[in-house]
């Protein structure tokens, strides 16, 4: 960590405390009021000048830049109720908040721990009582830095928290290259990428300019201060129903970008907005406003934020994910799932359908071990005789699908040399449930005196001791009878804004359920380190780093058409490190030969979650579906120290032509490209995949690969022939 000092004489009065962590550089600025401000985050260089633009209709009032000032670049945004916000601000923006705005600098502290350098920084408010702990832990090697705030009422009052942040940084569009003399707008050089999300249809990835979506620069050096925010938002227990908790912001004027990611299960929210000529990003988890969260805190009492990861790099969302994807290595718990990436069965989807029985079971595990497959889970049924949506929760086996047990199945699997799992959905209880009805209402989210039901089902709060013991004798079954070592837990329910059970708000009940959750979760990795659970929520509606930090693989969706898989597959190392995005291959019962192939790329290039009815397909089919196991077992080594790659942009849904790719240690890149529709010839760039560097393109799968490629090293670009409407293969790209 290089840290200096120095001083603003010009525009404003400020000391400065200055560092470079790992290529980010963070300018503090401690004013004549002792008040500390973030004034710079960025890997551009630092300029003063552009912290207080003058606009072309300034104001001619005495002190106004300094005013400017004042009611900026507040490190945190916190707010307790009852306390004026006296400064100019407009509709409900996270900016100039009480004692936020009133926090007085008291310390900063470095230090080293395993994974790198520490700040911790100190600020108080004398008014409120209010003590801020700022923490930012940075990771050697890397140009990001996890930050959260812990904020601690040292008054003789209580006071009610309504909004604190994680992430305050006023000022995101300031920077330009040094040499560019016009000040260019932000309708011009902002840009913002935005990860879409929802049920079966993940990862939809959009790019907007700032004025898209109603941000615009009315002029040139105009004074700003609109009632616009721009907001992302999720309310509620499932993390990425609609948006995946990530952002990234790009100054093509200074190749510079910040992008970050919410590390949490639950509700968090993020606005850009504008005031005093600048932009800034605000980033939290629970709010008020958005999320029914306030927090009681009596003299004494602290409330630490969630974690939120912020990055800097060149203007490249592929560089950001990158440094991303490196950074969610760095977080998670150390597993040998995500060493080995063994190849998973599961016999849902195009298969069993929740349909499971001994009968079906058998002919499906002798396939799953023929076809190479180290995991075979059982999935969704087998825990009831018929129709179970509204009566799970007890997790008691069939005796009618599985006459002589569950075990029966699971070591005749382990017999093939497999590892068994089951499918399970802990944090629910159906309505129809027996013990449902013998528990206490305390054991459930409860809203104005009522249970919350959602889709028939009632959600179990894991903060009641009856909820752990009850969960925790589940786990202890499944691994001890049954001999399990993977659970597919799954999460069908959305319960909205929280619980008022033992809660200062709904919120504040919801976020204490989530923390809870992760604590058993904790808990039961302690005790069964090598189990394998992986992390489902209607697919990829809970795809976060509150979560994968934890479970080493992420159910990336529902999609049951393997044409429009092709897009989420593409995508899937934007929100999931490609070790941890499980993507489902399932062959049709009757289709083609390239619909095998075209599912098994889908796969090959993060982790295999085959199904289809491998016992009933045709041999030939069969025999490319081993082909593409074994193609796997080849490069998965790769795979795990791999970064995403896209020469073709990220994809669409629209998209006729895709192509996505993994670079792994030692200068090769293994591509899938795929054709769904559209022209049967087109080029994928490969420019960028090892820049003044002679490269060897061959297909790896299928081996029989056809007639459908040629490279052409002078122009830097892969010939494609895909005769076929839908069509994809796998290439390894190389340096010669």
């Amino acid at each position: 960590m290089k840290k200096w000092t120095d001083r603003i004489k010009t525009p404003i009065q400020a000391e400065l405390i200055c560092y470079d962590v790992n290529g980010i550089q963070i300018v503090f600025g401690v004013t004549e009021e002792n008040e500390l401000k973030l004034f710079h985050f960025s890997r551009a260089p630092f300029d003063a000048e552009n912290l207080c633009r003058k606009p072309d209709n300034w104001w001619p009032m005495e002190g106004m830049r300094e005013a400017q000032i004042k009611e900026s670049f507040q490190l945190v945004q916190v707010n307790f109720s009852g306390y004026n916000r006296p400064y100019e601000k407009h509709g409900n923006k996270y900016i100039v908040t009480a004692p936020g705005f009133m926090l007085k600098f008291d310390s900063i502290s470095e230090e080293r721990d395993e994974n790198g350098d520490v700040l911790r920084i100190v600020q108080k408010d004398g008014v409120t009582g209010a003590k801020v702990e700022s923490v930012l832990q940075f990771y050697d090697g890397l140009s990001i830095a996890r930050m959260y705030n812990t904020v601690t009422n040292e008054g003789n009052e209580d006071q009610t928290l309504e909004y604190i942040s994680s992430f305050s940084y006023w000022g995101i569009e300031k920077e330009q290259k040094e040499g560019i003399p016009e000040f260019i707008s932000s309708d011009d050089k902002m840009s913002m990428v935005v990860v879409h999300n929802g049920w079966q249809k993940e990862l939809t990835v959009k790019k907007y300019r700032f004025a898209d979506l109603g941000m615009a620069q009315t002029q040139p050096h105009n004074y700003q201060r609109t009632s616009k925010t721009i907001e992302v938002t999720n309310t509620g227990n499932w993390s990425a129903k609609e948006y995946i908790p990530m952002g990234y912001i790009g100054n093509s004027a200074a190749d510079s970008s910040l992008f970050f990611e919410i590390d949490h299960s639950g509700s968090w929210h993020y606005e850009i907005g504008d005031q005093n000529c600048h932009f800034y990003l605000a980033v939290s988890g629970p709010t008020e406003i958005q999320s029914h969260w306030s927090k009681n805190l009596k003299p004494g009492d602290s409330f630490t934020t969630v974690p939120v990861a912020v990055g800097v790099g060149h203007d490249d969302f592929e560089e950001a994910v990158g440094t991303l994807t490196k950074y969610r290595r760095r977080i998670r718990r150390p597993n040998k799932d995500n060493e080995n990436l063994p190849v998973i069965f599961n016999d849902y989807m195009n298969c069993l359908f929740g349909d499971p029985t001994t009968e079906k079971e058998f002919p499906l595990v002798d396939a799953a071990e023929k076809a190479g497959c180290e995991y075979f889970v059982i999935d969704a049924g087998w825990y009831a005789d018929g129709n179970w949506w509204d009566s799970v929760g007890e997790w008691q086996e069939s005796k009618k699908r599985f006459p002589n047990g569950v075990r029966e199945v699971t070591d005749y699997i382990r017999s093939k040399g497999m590892i068994p799992g089951v499918w399970l959905e802990l944090e629910v209880m159906g309505i129809n449930c027996k013990k449902a009805s013998i528990l206490p209402d305390e054991c459930f989210f409860l809203r104005h005196g009522k249970r919350v039901y959602d889709r028939s089902r009632y959600q179990l709060d894991f903060r009641h001791p009856l909820v752990i013991e009850h969960v925790t004798k589940v786990i202890d079954r499944v691994v001890r009878d049954y001999g399990v070592g993977y659970i597919k837990m799954d999460y069908n329910i959305e319960p909205g804004i929280g619980t008022e059970v033992d809660a200062d708000s709904f919120g504040d009940g919801l976020l204490e359920h989530e923390r809870a959750y992760l604590a058993w979760l904790d808990g039961i990795y302690k005790k069964y380190p090598d189990l394998v659970i992986e992390n489902c929520s209607s697919g990829g509606l809970r795809m976060d780093y509150a979560m994968l930090a934890r479970n080493s693989i992420q159910s990336t969706s529902d999609q049951e058409d393997y044409r429009n898989y092709a897009t989420i597959s593409a995508n899937a190392a934007i929100g999931v490190t490609p070790e941890q995005a499980a993507i489902w291959s399932y062959p049709l019962r009757d289709g083609t030969e390239e619909e095998v192939i075209f599912n098994m790329v889908n796969a090959l290039l993060l982790r295999i979650h085959q199904s289809g009815h491998l016992a009933e397909i045709s041999p030939e089919r069969f025999d490319l579906v081993k082909e593409g196991i074994d193609c796997y077992k080849e490069i998965r080594s790769g795979i795990k120290d791999g970064v995403p790659f896209w020469p073709m942009g990220w994809a669409d849904n629209e998209d006729k032509h895709l192509a996505a790719g993994i670079r792994v240690p030692g200068d090769v890149i293994y591509l899938g490209v795929w054709r769904r529709g559209g022209e049967a010839d087109f080029e994928v760039p490969l420019n960028r995949a090892f820049p003044g560097k002679e490269l060897e393109v061959s297909c790896i799968y299928p081996k029989a690969c056809g007639d459908v490629f040629h490279y052409d090293d002078y122009s830097k670009t892969l010939q494609i022939h895909f005769p076929e409407t839908y069509m994809a293969r796998l290439f390894q790209i190389k340096v010669k």
